[in-house]
């Protein structure tokens, strides 16, 4: 695989890590919604296991986020001493006079 390539498809990872950063974010903002309305209902099984979702999924978000800072610095690094933005532009040229 090409550098460009590499790169390119190092970006795809951090945009579907960001994508699955918010859609868990999504999550525990939908159990909290539950929790509280459950507040009102008083049932006794969500009131046992909802918590302990919330606190799965606050887990997991925090797992994530350490992944994506981390790759995401990576992708960077991995950018900038590869000289991607020349790459790209040598790329575009390439096709314009293809």
């Amino acid at each position: 695989m090409n550098t460009l390539k590499k790169f390119e498809l190092m970006e795809k990872i951090v945009r579907e890590l960001e994508d699955l950063q918010n859609s868990q974010q999504a999550l525990i903002q939908k159990i909290g919604k539950i929790e509280v309305d459950n507040i009102e209902l008083g049932d006794n099984r969500l009131e046992k296991d909802l918590p302990d979702i919330h606190q799965n999924l606050a887990d997991n978000l925090d797992t994530i986020s350490g992944i994506l800072d981390y790759f995401a610095g990576k992708t960077q690094n991995f950018g900038d001493k590869n000289n991607v933005d020349a790459l790209k532009e040598q790329e575009a040229i390439n096709n314009a006079t293809s």
